[in-house]
C-alpha cells in the first residue's frame, strides 16, 4: 500500500508543501525572467532598476541610502528569515523534530550535506585566498525548489522522504544562519550591538510576560533589524531572533494551531513564496552571458560551487543517511528504497536562493567578476542537481516486500 502524505504529515506541513511547490514555479519564472532580461536590449533598464538608489529618511536624524538590490537583500530577505525562524521553532517544538531520535537522521544528514560541499569547494580554491571566502556558498539547500520538485513527482516520492527532505532543508537553513553570523560579519559597532541586544531582551521579556500580539513583536523586531543593520552583523538575522521570541503556545491551554507563531507562519508563507523569494530571484539572478566561455565555468569558483552542490550534497546527505542506518542509529525513511533516498539527497544540491545570498555576502566589495562566477556556479549546480535528482526519482522503484509462497 502506498504511503499517504495526508496521513503522515501534520496540517502545517501540508500547507507548507502546497506553498513551496507552487512558489517554486513562480521562483523559477522570476529567475528565468532575470536571465532573459539581463541578456536582452533591456539589460540597461534592468541594471538601472536593481541599482536604483532608495533613501529612507526620518527628518535629519536617520538616513539609509542603498541600491534597491541591497534593500531587497537586507530588509526584504529579513522577512524570509523571519519565516525560516518560525519554521525552525515549529519543527523543534511541535513538529517532526520534537523526538530527538527522529530528528537525529535529518540533523546528521544536514550537517554532512553542509560539510562535504564546503570541503569540495575549498579543494578547488585552495590557492586563492579571496575565492576561499565563498566556501559556504554550496552548503545551502533551496527549500522551495527542492520541495517543489518532490511535490510535482507525486507518489514517486514516499511521504517519509518528503518529510525527511523538509527537515534536512530546515536544519540546513539553521546551519546557514549560524555560518552567516560567525563567518560573514565584520566591522562591528559595539554601540549598535548593545542596542540590538537591548531589543532582544525586550523580545524575551514580551514572551515571558505572555504577550500574544504579533504586531508588538514585529515592531520591536524592526528596531532590532535597524540596530543589527548598523552593527555590522547581517540584518536578516534579526528576522530569526524575532521569530524565536514569538510564542508557540498561548497561556491557558492555547493550541498550537491557534498560536501566534503558527498564525504568523501561515500568513507569511504565501507572501514569501509568491513575493519575497521571486523578487529576490529577479534582482539577484540576472547575469550577462555575453562573452562568457566554457572555460569560465571551469574556473575555481564556479566549478567549486557546481561540484559542491551536485557531488558534495549528494555524498554528504546520502553518506550520512546510509551511515546512520548501517550503524543502527536510525531507520531508513519508511517505504523508501536506497535509490529514492539517493535521489532526494541529490535534490538537496539545489542551492539557488541561499547560495546566491551567501555568495553576495562572501564577495561583497569585490570585483564584479566574482559575482558573475558565483551566479554561473549556483545556476549550473542547482540546475544539474534538480534534473539529476528528478530523473533518479522517476527511475527509482520502491522496495517490494518478499512474499513467501507455499512449496
Amino acid at each position: 500500500m502506498k504511503p499517504d502524505l495526508n496521513a503522515s504529515a501534520t496540517p502545517a506541513l501540508l500547507r507548507f508543501f502546497a506553498h513551496e511547490s507552487a512558489g517554486a514555479t513562480v521562483l523559477a519564472i522570476a529567475a528565468l525572467a532575470a536571465l532573459i532580461v539581463s541578456n536582452s536590449v533591456w539589460q540597461p533598464a534592468y541594471e538601472g532598476l536593481v541599482q536604483m538608489p532608495v533613501v529612507f529618511r526620518v527628518g535629519n536624524w536617520l538616513v539609509l541610502a542603498k541600491p534597491l538590490v541591497v534593500w531587497v537583500n537586507d530588509l526584504w530577505m529579513a522577512v524570509f528569515f523571519l519565516l525560516v525562524g518560525l519554521e525552525i521553532k515549529r519543527e523543534f517544538t511541535e513538529g517532526e523534530l520534537t523526538d530527538r531520535r527522529q530528528a537525529m537522521l535529518p540533523a546528521v544528514a544536514a550537517l554532512g550535506g553542509m560539510a562535504a560541499p564546503a570541503l569540495i569547494y575549498s579543494l578547488f580554491n585552495l590557492t586563492d585566498a579571496v575565492a576561499l571566502q565563498g566556501w559556504a556558498i554550496p552548503a545551502a539547500t533551496d527549500i522551495a525548489f527542492a520541495i517543489g520538485i518532490v511535490t510535482l513527482l507525486g507518489n514517486r516520492v514516499p511521504a517519509s522522504l518528503k518529510i525527511f527532505l523538509t527537515a534536512v532543508a530546515i536544519i540546513d537553513d539553521l546551519g546557514a544562519i549560524v555560518v552567516i553570523a560567525l563567518f560573514y560579519t565584520d566591522h562591528l559597532s559595539p554601540l549598535m550591538l548593545a542596542c540590538a541586544a537591548a531589543g532582544i531582551v525586550v523580545l524575551v521579556l514580551l514572551n515571558r510576560a505572555g504577550v500574544v500580539r504579533v504586531d508588538v513583536y514585529l515592531a520591536v523586531g524592526l528596531v532590532v533589524w535597524l540596530c543589527v543593520l548598523k552593527s555590522g552583523v547581517h540584518a536578516t538575522l534579526a528576522g530569526v531572533v524575532t521569530a524565536l521570541a514569538i510564542p508557540m503556545r498561548v497561556r491557558g491551554g492555547g493550541h498550537f494551531g491557534h498560536s501566534p507563531a503558527q498564525t504568523l507562519e501561515h500568513s507569511l508563507h504565501p507572501w514569501v513564496a509568491f513575493g519575497v523569494l521571486p523578487v529576490f530571484a529577479f534582482t539577484n539572478a540576472g547575469v550577462v552571458l555575453a562573452g562568457v566561455q566554457l572555460a569560465t565555468l571551469a574556473e575555481g569558483i564556479p566549478l567549486g560551487i557546481a561540484a559542491g552542490l551536485v557531488l558534495g550534497k549528494a555524498v554528504g546527505v546520502f553518506g550520512s543517511l546510509a551511515l546512520m542506518v548501517r550503524l543502527g542509529w536510525a531507520a531508513r525513511p519508511a517505504g523508501a528504497s536506497w535509490l529514492q533516498c539517493f535521489g532526494v539527497s541529490v535534490l538537496c544540491g539545489i542551492g539557488f536562493t541561499m547560495s546566491l545570498f551567501i555568495g553576495g555576502l562572501a564577495f561583497e566589495g569585490q570585483a564584479p567578476g566574482y559575482e558573475l562566477r558565483v551566479k554561473l556556479g549556483v545556476i549550473a549546480g542547482s540546475l544539474l542537481s534538480g534534473l539529476l535528482g528528478a530523473a533518479i526519482l522517476v527511475l527509482a522503484r520502491r522496495p517490494t516486500r518478499r512474499v513467501n509462497r507455499p512449496a
